[in-house]
């Protein structure tokens, strides 16, 4: 029987510390045979809008159903949970959070959710479907009156609170909050269940422009957008805690289990300044200024929220538009070196009057002209790490931008080298685990290698929160080898990877184990820190670590090997242990004996597992015949596998982000064009394009800060290595149609959010704190390394002629000179330019682009190329047509050798033209 894996119902997961064990398919069974708790049904009026089908409990006036027409058997809110989740406790959309003080005492708290009483219902009017004052029941004593209203105006479904302050003095509100229970609760359902009847919300916290986007998990429309009225900032993002977890102060909480099947509830938080006194008083810079709101007595106000739905992901902005909401588009996203300009596109019901930066200086804008109804702006940055723009309009809303700046690309990623080989490196004489050399974990609050951790991969060298950082060192060598650093990965390959980490001998050669570090107190009893708690299971013993058939781990050691083969092949006195034929050889013998030693995993995508396409690619390009033929026989089983798959996108977890990528790299490599097309779709569904640097291109993930962060719990994680690696798969995509600029921006967002983590001295976090009493990088490095591996592999300049926007070049420099586009490749990397309105894909495994010139009328594009240095004497360059209509190019120069055309480098820049036949 072929059952895709269901959620884990373990409590424990929530604040577990390791990868969870799958569950066999008994205990799976056991629990569908398991008596279900019968709930009594829910009172509901059902009513109808333009857009939805819709119901409100008849005790509460709070939403129990939000499904949009057209649509079957599916509902935004958890609709059919409604009985369970009835009690008091739980909240619905519809509740409301606030703290109030009045004469500047001690905030007090107030909601309708904990102890629910009779409301009161009010009479309709126009445009109202249901009314009620429900100040009974948000506790004792509260100052205000508290009206909800439910409105059908001109077809659009909106839900408005009126607050009349009814005491003798102001009262200022700290807190408002509305909670957005949407049905992301993948509890109880298998793959295809899920993809068809949850969804994800993404915010734009953009305060008068913020919105949230509820998209469904496999990527169709309609998607639905929450509004803001008038008044009602997006202002803060805020977790609604699981009541079981939550501190004893905490009384804006849900009875809702939180874990890895369930990341949770939200409030829009329309005011945050008491939270910011209290539970956020230790947090970094939140992402708008928290502020209050004063009513004086008698004095009454509004605030909500409108639900519309856009017909697809790709048309959210443009129903932004039509709903003349304020609308920013970052080319090419919101995160910018010093280096580099980007372009801020604006469409606005109002002019834009005010323009701030904060940090003052940190950002500056220069108008360039509009086109298409759009206002575009130059946007340069000076300083480093998290920046703000504020623009005001004329209607006096603000909408808030956020940016990341960093250093020159190039320095970024010299840095994050020099930082995993010096500082992270580990040569532990009579270390009783034999990890040396090495490149460890690094907490960087207490600036020093991780050489224990009860969680024993993080120091152990594998699984994801241990490999992170040298996966990170190795593949940085791919495009910017630095000689040095080649040389320490060399010896950690061939001394501690070799022998130690990998079986290098016998029936399981090639066999990679799940840490090198374990806990046996035994072996060991003077070993281990008393001040970590060994007791949990994550405390693998030496049995378990030792462990081969964790298939996740393998992709990290083939990475090692070929950048290796790669960098022997392609390069000349940089690799001086082994030739190159040595190290593909081993790349090759890690792919299959992952298949032979770790076949159950293997039937998932896995982390970086289009590093196995670029090893079978360099095998046949080799002629190394007989073991391309076998590695391709391996690998089309695991995708005929997926291809009879709905949703092949199972991993360990009940739900993943992780193994999309490497499902769609071979879909799209034997030609599975539709089984593509949807994983394309999957991804779009949980990896956003959100004026935010943090959002964009953020796929999805809420658990690994368990596995390998520092502060370790259940929270929507800001770039962890899903944003670089999902972005993998989208340009690949854009690639083969770039007509839909939609997917080049998620990507480019993804692929550079994933080098924020990257600190000013080269310290990679694992991943952000989203929620608002941390809002900092986590301290460990973790599985970080994972990203930089997307990163590293997609770092590349596009070039793009936009039906609204004009040339663009993200990731370069862009000057237009007649007919001829000049771009200068400020990405990195240095090797990849893609020539959208030519379909040309162009690419170095060895040399460096300094400029390109592209011919808009002839179609030619003449590169520039770096002198030749004492590594890169030569150049190896590749280029193909992507696209079904462009043209095939040839190359003026050079010799067809292994698929790449080579030729030497001189003393002087070299001139390569490329000609469409």
């Amino acid at each position: 029987m072929n059952r895709v894996l269901r959620p884990l119902p373990l409590l424990a997961l929530a604040i577990a510390t390791a990868a969870p064990t799958v569950l066999p398919l008994a205990a799976v069974q056991a629990q569908d045979e398991k008596p279900k708790k019968v709930y009594p049904p829910i009172i509901k009026t059902e009513m109808t809008t333009q857009d939805f089908n819709l119901a409100l409990r008849a005790d509460t006036q709070t939403l129990a159903s939000l499904a949009p027409k057209g649509v079957s058997a599916f509902d935004f809110v958890p609709a059919g949970r409604e009985a369970e989740r009835a009690a008091n406790g739980y909240v619905h959309i519809g509740d409301l959070h606030l703290r109030l003080r009045t004469g500047g005492g001690a905030w007090q708290d107030y909601n309708s959710s904990t102890l629910r009483k009779q409301i009161t219902a009010l009479r309709g009017g126009k445009d109202v479907l249901a009314a009620a004052d429900i100040t009974t029941s948000m506790g004792e004593g509260i100052p205000l009156k508290v009206e909800r209203r439910w409105l059908n105006e001109d077809g659009v479904l909106a839900m408005r609170f009126t607050l009349e302050n009814t005491s003798a003095e102001a009262v200022e509100i700290g807190v408002l909050g509305m909670p957005m229970v949407f049905d992301n609760i993948i509890l109880d359902r298998d793959l295809d269940s899920a993809h068809q009847e949850a969804s994800f919300v993404d915010p734009y916290i953009g305060r008068d422009a913020g919105y949230l986007q509820v998209t469904r998990l496999s990527g169709e429309g309609p998607a639905l957008l929450v509004l803001p009225e008038k008044g009602t900032p997006l202002e803060a993002y805020k977790p609604i805690y699981e009541k079981a977890w939550a501190k004893k102060d905490d009384n804006f909480t849900d009875l809702s289990p939180r874990g890895q099947v369930s990341e949770g509830f939200y409030d829009w938080t329309v005011a945050s300044k008491g939270f910011a006194e209290k539970e956020w008083s230790k947090a970094s810079r939140q992402w708008n200024e928290p502020t209050s709101i004063t009513l004086q007595p008698g004095e009454r106000r509004s605030f909500g929220v409108k639900f519309v739905t856009s017909p697809s992901i790709r048309a959210i902005e443009d129903t932004l538009v039509a709903h003349k909401r304020p609308v920013a588009v970052g080319i090419p996203g919101y995160v910018l070196p010093t280096d580099q300009s980007a372009s801020l596109f604006l469409k606005a019901p109002s002019k834009v009057t005010g323009i701030e930066s904060f940090p003052e200086g940190a950002l500056s804008l220069s108008e360039e002209g509009s086109g298409e109804g759009w206002a575009r702006y130059q946007v340069k940055a000076s300083g480093w790490g998290r920046a703000r723009l504020t623009l005001t309009y004329a209607d006096g809303q603000k909408q808030t931008v956020s940016y990341y700046i960093t250093k020159p690309m190039e320095k970024v990623v010299a840095d994050l080298g020099h930082f995993t080989t010096h500082q992270q490196w580990f040569e532990g004489k009579g270390d009783p685990f034999h990890r040396t050399p090495a490149i460890l974990s690094y907490d960087r609050e207490e600036n020093t290698i991780l050489t224990q951790d009860g969680r024993v991969w993080v120091a152990g060298m594998s699984d994801e929160g241990g490999a992170g950082s040298w996966v990170a060192a190795a593949i940085k060598q791919l495009d910017n080898p630095d000689p040095e650093e080649v040389a320490r990965i060399e010896r950690l390959v061939d001394e501690t990877v070799l022998g130690t980490l990998q079986i290098d001998e016998g029936e399981h050669k090639g066999g990679v184990k799940k840490s090198i570090f374990y806990y046996e107190p035994e072996e060991f009893p003077d070993y281990y820190d008393p001040k970590i708690d060994w007791s949990s299971w994550t405390a693998w013993n030496k049995e378990h670590s030792n462990d081969l058939g964790r298939t996740y781990n393998y992709p990290h050691v083939a990475i090692g090997h070929w950048v290796l083969y790669r960098l022997a092949r392609d390069t000349e006195g940089l690799v001086k242990r082994h030739d190159w034929k040595f190290y593909l050889k081993w790349a090759y013998v890690t792919s299959v004996a992952m298949m032979r030693d770790a076949p159950y995993y293997a039937r998932f995508g896995l982390m970086e597992g289009d590093v196995f396409l670029d090893i079978l690619k360099d095998l046949e390009r080799e002629g190394m015949t007989e073991e391309a033929a076998n590695m391709k026989r391996l690998m089309t089983e695991r995708a005929d596998h997926w291809r009879s798959l709905k949703y092949p996108f199972g991993s360990e977890m009940a739900w993943d982000s992780t193994g999309q990528p490497e499902v769609y790299a071979w879909m799209d490599h034997f030609g599975y064009e539709p089984q593509a097309e949807a994983t394309r779709e999957v991804i779009l569904g949980y990896d956003p394009t959100i004026p935010s640097w943090g959002y964009n291109g953020n796929a999805r993930r809420y658990w690994d800060f368990l596995y390998g962060g520092k502060v370790s719990r259940i929270e929507r994680q800001i770039h962890h290595y899903g944003s670089a690696l999902n972005a993998v798969p989208l340009f690949t995509a854009y690639r083969k149609n770039p007509k839909d600029f939609h997917l080049l921006r998620v990507a480019y967002g993804g692929m550079m959010g994933g080098i924020t983590n990257i600190d000013q001295e080269g310290f990679g976090s694992a991943a952000f704190h989203s929620y608002p009493d941390m809002m900092q990088w986590d301290a460990i490095t973790g599985d970080y390394g994972m990203g930089f591996y997307g990163h590293a592999i997609t770092a590349a300049t596009y070039l793009v002629d936009h039906p609204e926007f004009g040339w663009l070049g993200l990731g370069g420099k862009l000057e237009t000179q007649g007919d001829t586009i000049h771009v200068v490749p400020q990405d990195g990397a240095r090797r990849r330019l893609f020539v959208a309105p030519a379909g040309l894909w162009i690419t170095l495994e060895a040399g460096k682009i300094a400029s390109a010139d592209y011919d808009t009328k002839t179609g030619e594009v003449r590169l520039t190329l770096d002198p030749a240095s004492a590594i890169t004497p030569r150049a190896r360059l590749l280029f193909e047509t992507t696209t079904k209509d462009g043209k095939p190019y040839a190359s003026d120069t050079g010799t067809l050798e292994r698929g790449a055309y080579a030729f030497d480098l001189g003393s002087g820049p070299k001139v390569v033209t490329l000609s469409p036949r």
